[in-house]
């Protein structure tokens, strides 16, 4: 067996070509035919049109019934990348600004050297997810019946993490990434003329306390040892500089990883919102939606993919029981379905060399650290359906 690790041109070429050519959530059917084409060509099964279009490639050896599943994501963010990079998007308004193209090409090149080489007992699946972004692919490609039409018997998926040392895996049992929880607030007063305050209900004025009063949340309501977010993100009023408003719209997220607090957060933003309001001779109208759940790690998965992970990267660039995130990831809707595991592999910390922050148009995947990753999921699957 080779080091698990296809050749550095390769797994650039692939990253390059996908980072020319990103499309954001659910339009990613250039991007599937390739994963497809190179996936076809290492001899796996491509099944297509999951949850739109989302795809799950198979490729079975020996006579075990078990299935590893390797998870990447496959949308872009609809940002326009800056100018001057000789694989930069061709397509304007759509660049992969978060790494997906890198991930993507790990688990390509994991699957080349899995066809390859073999040294596994049972079925690789590889989930081709689009729409990571928005938070609806999961679901998506769930409600399409993938898992009964693919079972899994375990399920690994990792992320590029800037400001970590390349090629660094971190881990943990648990949560390891945050759910996202949206909130909206309209406030409904009186407007009038800026002149005459003592005529009008003004909600600009309750707005804001509310605002101020939703910082006591996390401060005051959530036990100090349980993570949690909450922030306001928008304010926006129907005023002019010379009238008092009559509505106020206040935007905003939460994070944690715990349903409890979940329930803790949505309660306590409904009752601040109305109560404030109430005070002022205002009413207040809360909106308030799930997006992702949080991702959770199976401990016994976890604990098998750090052992993978030492083997395959060596026990000082691994960190078993890192800090919790607070960004959110699709991979949790499939975690609370398959017992899973979702890593995170670093890109650097100077910037232009992995540590620009992902969502920006002048970041990049490190391609340094598509080796590390590739290692790792090869080591886990073979770790998961082991040869007799």
């Amino acid at each position: 067996m080779s080091d698990a690790r296809p050749s550095d041109a390769r797994l650039r070429t692939w990253r390059h070509h996908l980072h020319r050519h990103p499309e954001t959530a659910f339009s990613e059917h250039a991007t599937v035919d390739y994963l497809a084409a190179v996936l076809g060509g290492l001899g796996y099964d491509v099944a297509r049109g999951i949850g739109g279009t989302g795809a799950v490639a198979s490729l079975t050896r020996g006579t075990s019934r078990r299935a590893a599943g390797l998870r990447t994501d496959m949308d872009a963010l609809p940002i326009q990348e800056v100018e001057g990079r000789e694989h930069g998007s061709v397509n304007p308004g759509a660049m992969h600004a978060c790494g997906h193209d890198g991930h993507m090409a790990m688990v390509l090149g994991a699957a080349a050297v899995l066809a390859e080489e073999g040294g596994f007992d049972g079925t690789v699946r590889l989930v081709l997810q689009p729409a990571e972004e928005p938070g609806r692919g999961a679901q998506a490609m769930l409600d399409d019946g993938m898992l009964e039409r693919f079972p899994l018997d375990v399920l690994y998926g990792l992320h590029n993490l800037p400001g970590v040392p390349a090629g660094h895996l971190h881990v943990r049992p648990g949560g390891i990434m945050a759910s996202e929880d949206n909130f909206t607030i309209v406030v409904h007063g009186r407007g009038g003329h800026a002149a005459r305050p003592e005529a009008v209900v003004d909600p600009l004025v309750a707005g804001a306390e509310i605002v101020l009063a939703l910082q006591t949340v996390v401060a005051r309501n959530v036990d100090p040892v349980r993570p949690a977010v909450v922030s306001c993100t928008g304010f926006e009023t129907d005023g002019a500089r010379n009238a008092i408003p009559s509505t106020v719209r206040i935007t905003g997220d939460t994070r944690s990883f715990d349903p409890q607090v979940q329930e803790l957060l949505e309660r306590r933003i409904r009752e601040l919102a109305t109560g404030v309001a109430a005070a002022h001779g205002a009413r207040a109208e809360v909106t308030y939606t799930h997006e992702f759940a949080p991702t959770v790690n199976d401990p016994e998965v976890t604990a098998r993919a750090v052992t993978a992970a030492v083997a395959a990267l060596g026990a000082g660039r691994v960190v078993g029981d890192c800090d919790p995130v607070m960004p959110s990831e699709d991979f949790g809707v499939l975690a609370r379905h398959v017992p899973a595991c979702f890593a995170l592999l670093g890109n650097g910390t100077e910037p232009g060399r992995g540590g620009t922050p992902l969502h920006s148009a002048d970041y990049d995947l490190n391609d340094d650290i598509l080796g590390a990753g590739v290692a790792f999921y090869v080591a886990a699957v073979r770790a998961e359906l082991p040869t007799p």
